[in-house]
């Protein structure tokens, strides 16, 4: 089930520790590297195509991003989802992150098909993580850790995916 604005944030700020910037204390790089293998294998077998997948990003706060291809979706724009290091956090963009203000104006475009947002989404939700929609992710940064050496206006996106 979806969770609200206001949950989603009680979970952001939950898992914004100003001690650990760059992974969560518990993070261990093998499962994480396994559950992404998991999110690759289910967006493969649902959508019936071969998708890309960058693991382990170097400097950043996110693990990694999958890409469905163009030609396995209805509008035929390629699909990004990226896999943050802190609380299996997830965010589902079309054609890449910020290429539009978040799904509901890539569908208000024609760029996303709501029915392969769905199937995207409950793939993440049945492996556990939690798809935060990049509108939230791009608002400004409320939290008690100091990002402002990172980014000219800290989101919560600098917080759970950026580069450190």
């Amino acid at each position: 089930m979806a969770k609200s604005k206001i949950e989603l944030l009680a979970l952001l700020r939950e898992l914004d520790d100003p001690e650990r910037l760059v992974r969560p204390l518990h993070y261990v790089r093998a499962a994480t590297g396994l559950k992404f293998g998991g999110v690759v294998r289910r967006l493969e077998a649902d959508l019936g195509a071969s998708c890309e997948s960058e693991r382990d990003t170097q400097d950043s706060r996110e693990y990694g991003r999958v890409h469905v291809p163009a030609n396995a979706t209805v509008c035929e724009t390629r699909i990004v989802v990226c896999v943050s290091k802190f609380g299996s956090l997830a965010e589902v963009c079309a054609d890449n992150p910020g290429a539009f203000l978040g799904t509901d104006e890539a569908h208000e475009e024609g760029a996303l098909d709501l029915g392969d947002l769905a199937t995207v989404e409950r793939a993440l939700a049945d492996l556990g993580y939690v798809s935060v929609p990049e509108e939230l992710l791009e608002s400004d940064y409320e939290g008690p850790s100091a990002l402002e050496h990172l980014a000219r206006r800290p989101t919560w996106w600098t917080r759970f995916f950026g580069l450190w």
